[in-house]
């Protein structure tokens, strides 16, 4: 049983991993949402095609950093603790996100513009990198045994509300404001928010301990003679198996997150002919939904398992992802919309349980730096370059169905990936 003062206390750490995800997240995904107008703004010498592709390279680029700052933060966070590292990187991201607002276009400074982009774009993925593992491994360390994947699934509610709050400031301003006006100023807007909301998010954070487990382990360690390995290089000499099974295992994740989250108003407006306020419009409901399967999700996870979760997820997108994306084509608003709260369903299964297995599969020593390290990476590799190669293929092959198969490929990696590393639903997590 959990008693008053531990009830309060989980209630503060689940605020402040709920507070902080959202706030960096929502710096991160305003980029996403506002891609074709930053093609515009930062790549003007270029047709449509190009500097949409121009656009989500930087999205992808930023990526390049974020395997390396998952090491870097997880040593912080295994060496220092979680909250150290959590509270650093939401001053990172929300100081970059706020430079972004600030910067010129390519009309004023010619190639110096999108330089700048490129630069703060990389400081926005390291600091990212240390954001979802660091408040997974949070959260998973507070809370019961029983009741892990309940509270685990906040990390993904609230990077997917970070998400509806930039979609819907997004449609907001493509409903209030004219083209010029938004290609002027107005795409600023949201970048202009990271400062006082990284400022809220940080405070809250700083006012709670560490987690009981990284306590427990620090004062352990202090009694024990002998130097402690540095958590990177505990990780590779004695988890390889598991850092490889977590990245194949993140690869759905990956990809879909950013497909059917960030890169779909994109997807339905430039290639299926939406305008921009209903692709957003659509969009925003079906997060709303996908808000609230992520939660029924975390705590199905709990009763059945981690890996039940995650093998239904998997095969529900190898099955039914090549029929939803062929029916978004010419079709009504409210079928797009229906289509769209299909695909949230089949993420939420996969993300509502993802971030607790991989809290689960690695030892408390090198629980942040295995998370870290392997989300990041599969962020890196699967992740970031999403919208990129999905633009690509369909401007190589002419084909509005090149996006499926990224998402089906990614299905079968994690698959089995699972299969082979089950987890330790309900029991109590590895020292």
């Amino acid at each position: 049983m959990v008693n008053g003062t531990e009830r309060s206390t989980l209630r503060r750490a689940a605020t402040a991993s709920f507070m902080g995800n959202f706030v960096e997240w929502f710096d991160y995904a305003s980029y996403g949402y506002l891609a074709a107008i930053i093609a515009v703004v930062f790549f003007p010498a270029t047709d449509k095609t190009s500097g949409l592709l121009a656009a989500f390279a930087v999205f992808a680029i930023s990526f390049v950093v974020r395997p390396i700052g998952g090491i870097i933060w997880g040593h912080i966070g295994d060496r220092y603790g979680r909250r150290s590292a959590l509270s650093l990187s939401i001053l990172i991201m929300s100081g970059a996100t706020f430079c972004i607002a600030l910067l010129p276009t390519y009309e004023q400074v010619g190639m110096l513009a999108p330089g700048l982009l490129l630069l703060i774009r990389l400081v926005q993925g390291f600091s990212a990198s240390g954001e979802y593992a660091g408040a997974t491994a949070f959260l998973a360390e507070y809370a019961p045994d029983r009741k892990r994947g309940f509270y685990t699934c906040l990390v993904p509610a609230s990077t997917a509300a970070g998400l509806l709050f930039g979609s819907l400031l997004v449609a907001v301003l493509y409903r209030v404001l004219d083209e010029q006006q938004l290609h002027d100023w107005g795409w600023r807007l949201p970048f202009l928010l990271a400062a006082p909301l990284g400022l809220i998010g940080r405070y809250i954070r700083l006012h709670l301990e560490d987690t009981p487990r990284f306590r427990e382990m620090a004062d352990s360690l202090e009694k024990q003679e002998g130097h402690r390995p540095i958590p990177v290089r505990e990780l590779f000499a004695q988890h390889r198996g598991r850092v490889l099974a977590a990245i194949s295992a993140t690869s759905l994740n990956a990809v879909a997150f950013y497909l059917i989250l960030s890169y779909m108003p994109t997807y339905l407006s430039t290639e299926m002919g939406m305008s921009e306020t209903d692709s957003f419009l659509a969009s925003t409901v079906s997060l709303a939904t996908y808000i609230g399967f992520i939660f029924l999700m975390g705590i199905l996870s709990d009763r059945f398992g981690r890996r039940t979760m995650l093998v239904l997820a998997s095969l529900a997108f190898i099955g039914l992802t090549f029929p939803l994306f062929g029916l978004l084509d010419g079709q009504a608003f409210l079928v797009i919309l229906l289509i769209q709260i299909a695909f949230g369903l089949m993420l939420a299964m996969n993300d509502g349980t993802l971030p607790c297995y991989l809290a689960e599969i690695f030892p408390t020593r090198v629980r942040y730096s295995g998370f870290a390290f392997s989300f990041n990476t599969a962020q890196a590799l699967f992740g970031g370059t999403a919208p990129f190669v999905a633009t690509w293929l369909i401007s190589l092959t002419g084909d509005k169905m090149a996006p499926s198969w990224l998402l089906i490929g990614s299905a079968l990696l994690a698959l089995l990936a699972v299969l082979v590393v089950k987890g330790r639903s309900g029991q109590r997590l590895e020292d």
